[in-house]
């Protein structure tokens, strides 16, 4: 980002330096629930990212926008890791209703995960599943709104397979570290070929991918 605002064109009053603080903003609450969420997601980022497989910030941000902005009812997240992603799930679910459900093989991290839940105020809107998710969504009900792939690389596209069908059109699925060397080349042809759906790989190794109507 700092390339970014060293290569932006502004004439006296250093233009190109508000642009570059413009592309740094900072979420700002709504209400005191939102606060306290928010605080959680800081202290999160700040003191518990080491070690644990966590989306960053931005990505977080971009889910929370997407799941409101679609009026999401249910999302189901592969991979809990610690709760920072389904804390950001959880910011838009409160204010449409919804339900997050978060897969996790791990019980350190998912013990981690309840109590981050707890601490936003937001264990209700979730259900944290436990075991073998390519087992555990074959349990899922649909109409799902979201799917958010972010657990082992390779199994991208049996969770896309068995979910798929219960996604609603409209629905999206959204996959993280989508970036060469990480990403599955068979789940990448899976999302780009299918005319039944419409895919955008983002800078920053998040793909988006829209269930058409």
């Amino acid at each position: 980002r700092d390339g970014m605002r060293g290569g932006q064109r502004g004439g006296p009053g250093g233009m190109g330096t508000m642009a570059g603080d413009f592309m740094r903003t900072e979420p700002l609450a709504k209400d005191d629930a939102e606060t306290k969420i928010l605080e959680v997601l800081d202290v999160m980022d700040r003191t518990g990212r080491r070690g644990n497989m966590n989306v960053p910030k931005e990505d977080g941000r971009l889910l929370r926008l997407l799941t409101e902005s679609l009026q999401a009812k249910k999302v189901v997240e592969l991979g809990t890791s610690t709760g920072y992603s389904g804390i950001w799930f959880a910011l838009a679910l409160r204010k449409t209703g919804g339900v997050l459900i978060t897969h996790e093989i791990d019980e350190a991290r998912a013990s981690v995960a309840r109590e981050n839940f707890k601490k936003a105020g937001v264990e209700e809107q979730i259900t944290l599943v436990m075991g073998d998710a390519h087992e555990k969504v074959n349990d899922v009900e649909g109409p799902i709104d979201i799917v958010f792939l972010d657990a082992d690389k390779e199994g991208y596209l049996d969770y896309m397979q068995k979910l798929l069908p219960k996604l609603r059109a409209g629905g999206l699925i959204i996959a993280h570290n989508m970036n060469p060397g990480q990403a599955d080349p068979r789940f990448v042809q899976a999302i780009t070929t299918d005319k039944n759906l419409e895919t955008l790989l983002l800078q920053g190794g998040v793909s988006v991918t829209m269930k058409k109507h």
